[in-house]
């Protein structure tokens, strides 16, 4: 990530995310999202309920392509590499 980044844009991709999920999940009270930098870029991880799986991965796993291509656009104007990691639920 470049050193010079506006500090009020360093969580735009996480917001985007926030409000992307948000309105697609029927539980976006249970949404945890974390960000974290590396050497590597940005990763945003991506925690939902399992009956929300579904709708953030989408059929053949558009919806979630959709997310990270835009995901990198975002990263692309800030000077940053940022993926999206979504992680699936533990089971209880």
């Amino acid at each position: 990530m470049a050193d010079d980044a506006n500090p009020s844009d360093v969580n735009t991709d996480v917001e985007f995310v926030e409000f992307v999920v948000k309105s697609i999940v029927d539980n976006p009270d249970k949404l945890e999202i974390e960000r974290t930098v590396d050497e590597m870029g940005v990763l945003i991880t991506l925690k939902v309920e399992k009956e929300d799986m579904g709708k953030i991965i989408g059929k053949n796993g558009q919806t979630a392509k959709s997310i990270r291509t835009l995901l990198r656009i975002i990263g692309s104007k800030h000077n940053a590499r940022v993926n999206l990691k979504i992680v699936e639920p533990e089971e209880e």
